[in-house]
């Protein structure tokens, strides 16, 4: 049996909530991982009432706890709902105002941001809501910091998604904060979804859906990801995709939101996160294998990516993280 977690992740399910949404919290917090050995989190959803309308009535949700199930979470993901101008109930955004006020972790996906800043709680904060009620929010709440363009903002105990698949974004990258880069690429291995996606919402923005697809990346970004610990270059990988540099940088910004350098750059980080997980403490060594050429260069691009130097990235995700000091 997997082991189970002490940290409880708590979803708010409020009227017209968005099923996708709420789905993706299930998947990402909410699942067993046997082949891990462990639940990553402790996951309920919660409710106001017995009975709780979904969106645009596809179903009726029922069988989950009351609002009281909250008191105790130390993640709290608020409701979302695609009519921004209606009110929250009263009772929910006092659920969400406790919860913040001893310490929970706040989590907004899509249209979150609007709950959290009708609670009184964003004023001051960076946020990201969809970029299709950005002037209506900064209209409404004009003393948030509204980050438009972005596909999730961490400003610490409150996150913010932009949008629905953005929610997927938050909800790794919240794994990767809590659990570390190995943990964070495996889950998003099992929802075949990438762990990291650079680029924001400005790319829906302007052209929701390209007229013409190019051929997937996919072959060609599994090639490389076998060898990062080459010295690949960009004209590399147009090379083996039978294409030009600028066709295959044409390619990676439809497709992905990113260049083909910053797409090679992230994955090399994201292989030196492993590294250091795995327990390899040498830099010149982790700065080689994942390609990234020297350890100045590692300690670079990991604050850049993490925020974190080599060193309190090992503290914090290195074996034997989160273990109890011994006298």
């Amino acid at each position: 049996m997997p082991q189970e977690s002490s940290h409880r992740v708590v979803l708010i399910v409020d009227e017209n909530s968005n099923p996708f949404e709420m789905s993706c919290a299930i998947e990402i917090f909410g699942l067993d991982r046997p082949e891990l050995g462990r639940r990553l989190y402790d996951f309920r959803l919660c409710a106001a009432g017995s009975h709780t309308r979904m969106r645009d009535g596809f179903f009726t949700l029922t069988g989950v706890a009351g609002l009281e199930a909250a008191e105790d979470a130390d993640t709290l993901i608020v409701p979302n709902r695609p009519d921004t101008e209606v009110p929250r109930a009263p009772e929910v955004l006092d659920t969400i105002r406790r919860a913040h006020a001893r310490g929970a972790r706040l989590i907004g996906f899509c249209s979150g941001a609007f709950t959290m800043a009708e609670a009184g709680l964003l004023d001051g904060r960076r946020a990201a809501c969809h970029w299709m009620w950005a002037e209506s929010f900064r209209t409404r709440f004009p003393q948030v910091l509204l980050e438009p363009d972005v596909l999730f903002v961490d400003d610490g105990d409150i996150l913010t998604a932009s949008g629905s698949a953005s929610a997927l974004d938050l909800g790794l990258h919240v794994v990767r904060r809590d659990h570390g880069a190995e943990i964070a690429n495996h889950v998003s291995r099992r929802l075949v979804f990438a762990a990291h996606r650079d680029g924001g919402q400005r790319q829906f923005v302007e052209r929701p859906v390209p007229e013409i697809r190019d051929e997937s990346l996919s072959p060609l970004l599994a090639w490389a990801q076998e060898r990062l610990g080459e010295p690949l270059t960009v004209a590399d990988l147009a090379a083996h995709a039978s294409v030009s540099p600028a066709t295959l940088h044409r390619r990676f910004q439809s497709q992905l939101g990113t260049t083909p350098l910053a797409w090679l750059t992230s994955e090399r980080v994201a292989l030196a996160c492993r590294l250091i997980e795995r327990g390899e403490n040498r830099l010149e060594v982790v700065a080689e294998r994942s390609g990234l050429g020297t350890a100045a260069n590692l300690r670079a691009r990991l604050r850049r990516e993490t925020g974190l130097s080599p060193s309190a990235y090992r503290r914090r995700f290195g074996p034997g993280a989160g273990e109890p000091v011994r006298a």
